[in-house]
């Protein structure tokens, strides 16, 4: 039975993560719901609905109901949620029946939007569901003592928000979180090409430029890659070929404001703290972090040792996961 089960949740915009501290990840898969407009019945949801994106009939809408790593659409994230449960249960052959649940949530998430994310949850049928900020979670997931008097420094850049943190005791001694993330790159990636070039080309065909020639501000091999899209000018398929400095100059306004929030917060810790940041440096999590390049242009930048985190696209949902035995040690620390 997995009636008193603890699993953690990490409800991200681009991917959500189930964790159970018996048998690890249990799902990835992309945040994306299909559905038909004209029952309202959900198609597809995860990798089969994302495969779907921008190649589905008129009446089967592929959607993302988070954004900014907040509930969107609360209905279509809880039949979401439920859906995903649902394939949880059938592949580990685990019942998902009242579990305990800790769920990730923006550090700047209001409460409106944590209601929302309790709401949803708690109708799959969850017994308790216990919310944790999304820095911390990434911390415990990379293996940093936060419960130590030590200053921690994560920077998660997720799908849709980056966050930067100094974590100390238990508690977030100064955080600041953007609304932008992979999906501000590929955003903008999909302008440069259609400003530059007059095509237009989809989400998932900009992830895969910024996967494959995407680079951080410093000198590289030029690569290229060729791309397909739609002429916007006679509306037939054309392929162009990109370089990935021209991919590193569109995405040169999102790191650079990334790089001023990374700035911003460790200007804002406290003097004990920032002797523990020289020596310790900052951990990258989340997926925006395997950008090429990412680790050294950070380090050259803020001028203290950048280390990635030991599984950057999962440690927010394992910390989310190991922090329920965690969570009456924090909340003493913070009291």
């Amino acid at each position: 039975m997995f009636s008193s089960a603890e699993i953690g949740i990490d409800l991200g915009t681009a991917n959500i993560l189930i964790y159970s501290k018996s048998k690890g990840i249990l799902l990835n898969e992309p945040s994306v719901v299909a559905y038909n407009t004209e029952t309202k019945n959900v198609v597809a949801v995860g990798k089969e609905a994302k495969e779907m994106v921008g190649k589905t009939p008129r009446n089967v809408i592929p959607v993302r109901p988070l954004r900014d790593g907040v509930i969107a659409d609360y209905d279509m994230t809880a039949q979401m949620l439920k859906e995903l449960m649902k394939k949880v249960s059938k592949k580990s052959g685990i019942s998902m029946r009242k579990p305990n649940v800790v769920v990730c949530i923006p550090s700047g998430a209001t409460s409106v939007e944590q209601r929302a994310i309790r709401n949803a949850v708690k109708s799959y049928g969850a017994k308790d569901v216990q919310l944790i900020e999304e820095p911390i979670a990434a911390a415990i997931g990379a293996d940093l003592p936060v419960d130590e008097p030590i200053a921690n420094v994560i920077v998660d850049i997720g799908g849709g928000t980056s966050e930067v943190a100094i974590i100390s005791f238990g508690g977030v001694v100064s955080c600041k979180s953007i609304r932008a993330g992979g999906d501000v790159m590929d955003e903008e990636i999909i302008k440069y090409v259609r400003k530059e070039y007059n095509v237009l080309i989809g989400e998932r065909t900009s992830e895969q430029i910024k996967m494959e020639i995407g680079y951080a501000l410093i000198d590289h091999p030029e690569e290229k890659m060729e791309v397909r899209g739609r002429d916007m000018v006679n509306g037939l398929p054309k392929t162009i070929e990109l370089s990935s400095k021209e991919i590193q100059s569109a995405l040169r306004e999102s790191l650079e404001q990334l790089l001023e929030t990374i700035r911003a917060t460790l200007e804002e810790c406290p003097p004990e703290l920032s002797g523990d940041i020289v020596d310790r440096g900052v951990i990258l999590t989340g997926g925006g972090s395997l950008l090429k390049g990412m680790q050294d242009w950070l380090s050259e930048e803020i001028f203290v040792p950048v280390h990635m985190a030991p599984n950057p696209l999962e440690s927010v949902a394992i910390g989310t996961g190991r922090s329920l035995s965690m969570m009456k040690k924090l909340q003493k620390a913070t009291k």
